[in-house]
C-alpha cells in the first residue's frame, strides 16, 4: 500500500509527527508494534512518573499542612487506588492519540515495521500477539504487508539500560517500567543512577514512606545540571533522609531471605554492603535500532544512535529519524516532538528551522523540581564566555513561603558585556513551569536588561526569575 509518509513508532515523536504530516495534507501511516498509542513517555515514562510524583507531593504536603492550622485525621495512604488513577489518566490520554489519529485519518497498523530499503517497509506480527492485529493489518502468510512511502520515519525511542550480570525480574530488580507494576510501596529500595529518573523515583518512594538509597558512579547527582543545582539536590535529599553515595561503583548483587544485598565501593574506595527490598537500575537509556532493517539502507550509526542531517534526515535519502535514537540529542519527550515537526516541515516543503538543542529545556520532577535550559556555569567558561552570574534563592521569595517551599534558587548565566542570556537554572517549586518563561526569553534572543524591565506579578514564584536576571548586575530588591 502506497502512503506520503510513514511512521515506525506512535511515542511523542511519531504521533505529533503523523499529526501534522496529516494537517499538512499527507497520506500517513503509522506502524506500532505495542497495542496502545503513545509510546514510552505515556505508558512508562512522563505521563505515569510525573502522576506518581504529583501525588507524591501532595501527599507530603498533607503531613506538614497542621503548622498551617490545616490537620487531617486518619490521614492515609491508599497506594493502589493512587496506581489506578495513574493508570485511568495514561488510558484517557492513549484513546486521546487513537481519537486524533482518526480524526485527522491517519492509519494505524499494528505490528513491527522493518525497512526494506527504496522507501519499503514490512510489517510483521512476529513479536505482537494476536489479539493486537487484525486479519486486515498482517497477510494470513505471517510475512506481514508491505508499505511503500518516499518518505519514512524513524521514531522507535529507546529502552532502560541494564547493569552486566542483572536481569529485570518484575520483583526485586526493577527499571523503570516495573517499578511502575509494584502494588504495594517497599519498605527500602536502592536505586543506581543519580539522573532524572534515578531521582524522580527515588522522591517519590521517599514521600511514601520507603527508605531509600541512591548509589551514583559520578561525583554528583544529575549530572548534566549546573554544579550548584547537583549540589543543592544533595543537600535536599539528605535532609529529607534520602541516603546519597556518590562515586560510587555498585559491586555484587545477591538475593536475600529479605530482599536483596548490594555490595558497593564508595568514593574513598571503602567498600559497603546495602540491603534493600527493591533495587531500581536507571543507568541510562539504549536507543531501539536493532531489528529495523537499518543495515538494508543507507543509514549511519554511532553506536546504535542514528545520524541524521538538521533537518533530520539520514544517510538514506528519504529515511528520517527523531526522539531518542537521534545520535547527540538529548532524550526528551519534547524534543522528540520538535524533531519531528522539523522532519515533517521538510518533507512537506515548508522550509521549517532545525532544532535548537541548547534552547530546549531540560526538566526533572523531583522534590525539589530542577528545570533549565542553555549552558550551565561550567560550560560557559570553558567555552570562553567572559560570564555574570545571577542567583535567587526562594527563601526569599513570598510566594514560596505562602507554599511552604523555601528552597533552592534560580541561576542565571549571562554574557558580561551585553548582558545575553546563556543560561538559566532553577532548583525549587514549580521549576519545570517557570523554565517556560526562561526558554521564551533564551529564544526570543532577550537580554538581563529586557528582563529585568518585565513587569512579574506579585506574589508570584516567577518573580525568583526576574529577581535573578536583577542580581546578575547586583541590583536584586529582595535579596
Amino acid at each position: 500500500m502506497n502512503f506520503d509518509l510513514v511512521i515506525i513508532g506512535s511515542g511523542p515523536g511519531g504521533y505529533v509527527a503523523a499529526i501534522r504530516a496529516a494537517q499538512y495534507g499527507l497520506k500517513v501511516a503509522v506502524v506500532e508494534k505495542e497495542q496502545k498509542l503513545g509510546g514510552t513517555c505515556l505508558h512508562v515514562g512522563c505521563v505515569p512518573t510525573k502522576a506518581l510524583l504529583h501525588y507524591a507531593e501532595l501527599y507530603e504536603e498533607a503531613l506538614r499542612s497542621e503548622k498551617w492550622g490545616l490537620s487531617y485525621q486518619n490521614l492515609h495512604l491508599d497506594y493502589t487506588q493512587l496506581i489506578r488513577r495513574k493508570s485511568a489518566i495514561v488510558g484517557k490520554h492513549a484513546k486521546g492519540v487513537e481519537y486524533l489519529f482518526k480524526k485527522h485519518k491517519i492509519e494505524t497498523i499494528r505490528g513491527r515495521g522493518t525497512l526494506l530499503g527504496k522507501g519499503q517497509v514490512e510489517v510483521s506480527a512476529a513479536e505482537v500477539s494476536a489479539a493486537e492485529v487484525s486479519p486486515a493489518e498482517v497477510s494470513s502468510t505471517g510475512r506481514g504487508r508491505t508499505l511503500s512511502a518516499p518518505n519514512i520515519i524513524l521514531a522507535t525511542g529507546s529502552s532502560a539500560l541494564m547493569l552486566p550480570g542483572l536481569t529485570a525480574d518484575r520483583d526485586r530488580i526493577l527499571t523503570n517500567v516495573e517499578i511502575l507494576d509494584l502494588t504495594e510501596i517497599p519498605k527500602s529500595l536502592v536505586v543506581i543512577g543519580g539522573g532524572a529518573v534515578g531521582v524522580e523515583f527515588a522522591s517519590v518512594f521517599r514521600s511514601f514512606g520507603a527508605q531509600v538509597t541512591i548509589v551514583e558512579m559520578l561525583p554528583r547527582l544529575v549530572p548534566s545540571e549546573d554544579e550548584d543545582v547537583s549540589a543543592e539536590l544533595a543537600r535536599a535529599f539528605r535532609k529529607r533522609g534520602i541516603e546519597v553515595h556518590l562515586g560510587a561503583k555498585i559491586g555484587r548483587v545477591s538475593r536475600s531471605a529479605g530482599g536483596l544485598e548490594i555490595s558497593l565501593t564508595d568514593s574513598g574506595q571503602a567498600e559497603r554492603k546495602l540491603s534493600a527490598g527493591k533495587l531500581l537500575v536507571a543507568v541510562g537509556r539504549k536507543p531501539a535500532t536493532g531489528h529495523i532493517g537499518l543495515e538494508n539502507t543507507q543509514v549511519k550509526t554511532d553506536r546504535g544512535f542514528i545520524e541524521v542531517d538538521p533537518w533530520m534526515e539520514t544517510a538514506e535519502k528519504g529515511v528520517y529519524a527523531i526522539g531518542d535514537i537521534v545520535a547527540g540529542a538529548p532524550q526528551l519527550a519534547h524534543v522528540a516532538s520538535a524533531e519531528g515537526l522539523v522532519a515533517v516541515g521538510r518533507i512537506a516543503g515548508k522550509d521549517p528551522e532545525p532544532v535548537n538543542y541548547l534552547h530546549s529545556p531540560s526538566a526533572t520532577y523531583c522534590d525539589p523540581q530542577i528545570a533549565s535550559v542553555g549552558l550551565t556555569e561550567t560550560a560557559a567558561r570553558e567555552q570562553g564566555h567572559d560570564i555574570k552570574i545571577g542567583k535567587f534563592p526562594f527563601a526569599a521569595n513570598s510566594k514560596a513561603s505562602i507554599l511552604g517551599r523555601p528552597g533552592g534558587f534560580v541561576k542565571v548565566v549571562a554574557g558580561a558585556r551585553w548582558g545575553e542570556i546563556l543560561g538559566v537554572h532553577i532548583i525549587g517549586p514549580s521549576a519545570t513551569e517557570l523554565i517556560a518563561e526562561a526558554v521564551t526569553a533564551i529564544t526570543a534572543e532577550a537580554t538581563v536588561e529586557s528582563m529585568m524591565s518585565t513587569i512579574h506579578a506579585h506574589p508570584t514564584l516567577s518573580e525568583s526569575v526576574q529577581e535573578a536576571f536583577n542580581n546578575t548586575w547586583d541590583l536584586s530588591i529582595n535579596a
